[in-house]
């Protein structure tokens, strides 16, 4: 067993000062961190601004493979100095087999200078055409959808340079009858920027980023389905030219 420690920010979102939890005994940092997300799913709000330390010594959260030995004490360290509204402006990404949050994705962009957080949440509905859904299946290029994820960011931050916080949600795999595949939070000080933001984000991200999905019938064949936005395929609302 290790004793996990809390402070600030992330004491907050867990409503703990400490626990015990049981790890393998050779794991990496990033295994670390997604059992503690998994127990409190509220500290993905921090992801990209925390680091681990054990032993009284820190390790950044990623590959690196650590030692748990029986009585290590971990402890989660946000920012220093971390103010209210965070360091700055958050573009918070996330694709996961997870069940997804509406509570963390908004909680994640709130902010006490801004009087508009816009939430779009896409759920899985039980019919297409006529045709009965089970569930609906994703699949993704991983890397690059990140990439593309992060470009759409930009373009927004350039469009509407009065937004504070970004965070996407998306889920890969299966995602059952109204569970959510992609959850959009964006705060702003003022709701139209926000409003018009989700709608750019969600367009956008249906016309480039490379997640496909595939509808389970209940009495019919798998299908993949084509995004009316995609740019490459001519149904988008014109296909872009790639230069090789």
């Amino acid at each position: 067993m290790v004793l996990v420690l809390y402070f600030a920010k992330s004491a907050e979102l867990t409503g703990l000062k400490s626990e015990t939890v049981s790890f393998q005994s050779e794991v990496t940092t990033l295994q670390l961190w997604q059992e503690l997300e998994k127990r409190h799913p509220k500290l993905s709000a921090i992801r990209q601004q925390v680091v681990l330390a054990l032993r009284q010594e820190y390790v950044p959260v990623g590959d690196q493979q650590v030692i748990l030995r029986e009585g290590d004490e971990i402890a989660v360290i946000p920012p220093l100095n971390l103010a209210e509204d965070g360091s700055g402006p958050l573009d918070l990404i996330k694709l996961t087999t997870a069940k997804l949050s509406t509570d963390t994705v908004s909680d994640s962009v709130r902010c006490s200078s801004c009087g508009a957080i816009s939430l779009f949440i896409g759920t899985t509905r039980d019919n297409f055409e006529g045709k009965r859904v089970v569930q609906l299946e994703y699949e993704a290029y991983v890397p690059m959808a990140e990439s593309e994820l992060k470009k759409i960011c930009t373009e927004i931050r350039g469009k509407w340079p009065n937004i504070r916080h970004i965070c996407i949600h998306h889920r890969l795999g299966v995602v059952p009858i109204t569970e959510a595949s992609v959850i959009i939070g964006i705060s702003s000080p003022h709701r139209s920027d926000s409003l018009e933001a989700v709608r750019f984000c969600i367009d956008t991200l249906k016309a480039t980023v490379p997640i496909w999905k595939k509808e389970i019938y209940e009495s019919e064949e798998p299908c993949w389905k084509e995004n009316k936005e995609c740019l490459w395929t001519g149904s988008g609302a014109g296909a872009k030219h790639i230069d090789l």
